[in-house]
């Protein structure tokens, strides 16, 4: 190591430290920013869930279809137009979520998210039959702005984005179709329904006609603020030592460089 590419590695060294430094402060940011998001669903959760128990009606004004409130809705299962969402694992099993249209008067309907299902793995092995129960039936259960998405990852690289929902074959399927996310205004489309501008996440018991109940552990979003505090605490001390150690460097530049430049440097 000479003298002369001493002063260029220090360089390097300050501008990478404070590359870190900075970095790592930004990350530790960004965690305090989730925290922040974290503690906002959860209040929203607590103060939907405080709220009175709303009866939906088609007549509902959409600013009392406040997320997280319970509801009760009285209707027909609209089983020709039954939805299977896909990939909604649960306890490590895959399976689907199955969401069908109540109706609540003549063509207009709430979309219900009415439990879980496993998939069929196997040979010989089918979907049972997913009917609701006939006649008029109340539900109870909390309301959701939209059903909660997965990502598609096919979206990204693939130019036939059309919905299984979409395709004119739709209503002639044996078996409802299977959907990555679906979002409100999808189904109004394809359904020709008129949706209520809020899904429900159906708490009330619900049986297929072969007597095996649908599943409701609805997982809530993550609300674990502290996990985001801890994870910015972190950040924040990585950043520190960078700082530490970008001082360090520069104090042991600036003493080379005084030692350099001292008059006893000269003598001989």
């Amino acid at each position: 190591m000479t003298q002369a590419n001493l002063p260029l590695r220090t360089l390097s060294a300050l501008i990478t430290l404070a590359i870190v430094a900075a970095v790592c402060f930004s990350l530790g940011q960004w965690q305090l920013d989730r925290a922040a998001e974290r503690e906002a669903i959860l209040e929203r959760i607590n103060a939907g869930r405080a709220m009175a128990p709303l009866a939906l009606r088609v007549q509902t004004p959409a600013a009392q279809l406040t997320p997280w409130r319970r509801v009760q809705a009285t209707g027909q299962w609209l089983d020709q137009f039954t939805v299977l969402l896909a990939n909604r694992n649960h306890e490590g099993r895959p399976g689907y979520w199955v969401a069908t249209p109540l109706e609540l008067e003549s063509n207009q309907a709430v979309l219900v998210l009415r439990g879980w299902i496993p998939r069929p793995i196997g040979a010989g092995q089918s979907l049972p039959e997913l009917s609701g129960a006939a006649g008029t039936q109340t539900i109870e259960g909390e309301l959701l702005s939209h059903i909660p998405r997965l990502l598609e990852l096919w979206s990204f690289g693939s130019a036939n984005t059309e919905s299984p929902l979409e395709q004119p074959n739709w209503k002639e399927h044996h078996s409802p179709p299977e959907l990555q996310n679906l979002s409100l205004q999808d189904a109004e489309r394809a359904t020709g329904l008129k949706l209520l501008p809020a899904v429900v996440q159906q708490t009330s018991a619900d049986r297929l006609p072969n007597g095996t109940p649908l599943i409701q552990d609805w997982a809530a979003p993550q609300t674990d603020a502290d996990k985001n505090r801890g994870y910015a605490l972190q950040w924040f001390i990585f950043a520190l030592i960078a700082v530490g150690a970008w001082l360090v460097v520069a104090w042991r530049a600036w003493q080379r460089r005084r030692k350099v430049a001292s008059p006893s440097h000269f003598k001989e």
